[in-house]
């Protein structure tokens, strides 16, 4: 397939032109109890037009990608943008598609060759194995997703991008039960550690070592006692901050939510257009990041789907609002700075507001600094139920593993862990940040958002926080 030729043949039909094709590889293998659960593969190809007419700009895809197919989506694409036009509550330009011309490709060491689906099964298998510590152990999963994706972009006037994506990320989680009581533990923190890498991410010894842990940790939850319902200093583990930072700084700061544009589905934001430069979002040790150019992280990428170069911008400084995530035309609406993040989950869907890597920046303290820091709290990690409100402000979070910290030491496990607060004064809480060695990459394969949904892969790094004043509860959540 020739993008340029299919170019040429539709590049009169709108004031602009611009053609997305997507080809995604996909394949899923589980386990459970040592046995295959699923061997998934998945391809999925296509090709989005998007037009500019009169102001609006308008989509149409198709899967066949032949010259005919490809002239009658931008036939479609050039009549509803032309009839959107004359509804249009703001109207664009080609400013907002400037021409850009790149490659990238993930920094992935080892391809996934034929004999792969044979070796992580071997791992997986023995994963379930490892995780198996005790008869009590009675249900145990390993799964692995790899996704191999290539974009080709062009536009008429003149954009030529290329990018291809290895993607991977797994599960361990171990169930263990002591007659009515069941515990489960995940030994890599669930389908959170993402990554943009090669075969090489799936080393045999790490693995068997979380699958280990995993094990022996259902176990010690069996035998704890519930969380205490108090007010405590509270330590989140990266594995748990990574979606305390999704749901109450990302998505937030989306402008199609401060819009309303999401409020019929996802939600609008507590955040007002007036916020920016203003809001005290946070303690002066919160710094966060828009990163699509981390090295190796999820989302990471050169361009989003609407051809726009990234670049890695301060969402939050010393705790204050600078910017959101919004693309071209929402800042345009909006008249704010926004960043590169117009992004669609395939080809048959038109690129929207999304996070890509929002990470907190690492600070100054260790983790033992924090613990000793610490007369009365709790530390907690490994997220597994959460709830936020439609504005993203009030929110309960539910963690698989916590310790108790009692004048400066942890002194023993405690089971059922949740925690809740207010966003603003949540993040106004933060006392300590982690330092750069203790940073750790994790993500989500499905954040869901938009009218027809769309699933897509987001990033989030951080390091270990100390919180002071949270409410904190036991009990299943």
């Amino acid at each position: 397939m020739d993008m340029h030729t299919l170019l040429a043949a539709v590049a009169g039909e709108a004031d602009w032109i611009g053609l997305r094709y997507v080809d995604e590889r996909s394949s899923h293998h589980a386990f459970r109890d040592g046995k295959p659960a699923g061997h998934e593969f998945q391809v999925d190809q296509g090709l989005m037009v998007e037009a500019l007419v009169d102001g609006h700009f308008g989509y149409a895809a198709t899967q066949d990608v032949s010259v005919a197919a490809v002239r009658r989506a931008a036939a479609r694409a050039r009549a509803l943008a032309a009839s959107a036009a004359t509804l249009g509550v703001s109207r664009f330009s080609v400013d907002q598609r400037p021409p850009a011309s790149g490659r990238y490709r993930s920094p992935a060491q080892r391809p996934f060759d034929a004999d792969w689906t044979g070796e992580i099964s071997d791992i997986l298998a023995r994963a379930c194995t490892a995780m198996k510590v005790s008869e009590q152990v009675i249900t145990t999963v390993a799964e692995a997703i790899v996704t191999e994706c290539e974009h080709r972009f062009v536009s008429s006037n003149g954009s030529d991008l290329e990018q291809h994506f290895s993607l991977v990320t797994s599960t361990l989680q171990a169930t263990a039960t002591d007659g009515a009581k069941i515990q489960k533990r995940s030994g890599d923190g669930g389908f959170t550690i993402c990554r943009q890498a090669g075969a090489e991410h799936f080393d045999r010894d790490i693995i068997l070592r979380q699958s280990e842990r995993a094990g022996r940790e259902a176990l010690e939850l069996l035998g704890a006692e519930d969380c205490p319902t108090d007010t405590l200093d509270l330590i989140l583990m990266p594995d748990q901050m990574y979606l305390q930072i999704h749901e109450s700084i990302g998505h937030p700061l989306e402008l199609d939510r401060i819009l309303g544009d999401e409020r019929n589905y996802a939600g609008w934001s507590f955040v007002k257009p007036e916020d920016f430069g203003q809001l005290q979002y946070g303690s002066p040790h919160l710094n966060v990041t828009f990163d699509p150019t981390a090295v190796g992280a999820f989302a990471s990428y050169a361009f989003d789907d609407a051809g726009i170069a990234a670049t890695r911008e301060h969402l939050i400084r010393d705790g204050v609002l600078l910017r959101g995530l919004g693309s071209a035309e929402s800042q345009l609406r909006l008249r704010q700075p926004g960043v590169a993040n117009s992004r669609a989950s395939s080809w048959n869907r038109a690129p929207i507001d999304r996070m890509a890597n929002i990470n907190l920046e690492p600070g100054a303290a260790t983790l033992s600094q924090m613990i000793a820091s610490v007369e009365r709290g709790i530390l907690m990690q490994t997220n597994r139920s959460w709830s936020i409100d439609d504005y993203r402000r009030k929110f309960q979070f539910g963690c698989e593993y916590a310790q108790l910290i009692e004048d400066g030491r942890i002194t023993r496990t405690v089971k059922n862990p949740n925690y809740r607060g207010i966003s603003v004064p949540f993040w106004t809480s933060l006392a300590m940040v982690g330092h750069a060695d203790s940073v750790e990459l994790h993500g989500s394969p499905w954040c869901g958002k938009g009218e027809p949904n769309q699933v897509i892969k987001v990033g989030h790094a951080s390091p270990p926080c100390l919180f002071r004043g949270v409410e904190v509860f036991g009990g299943d959540a």
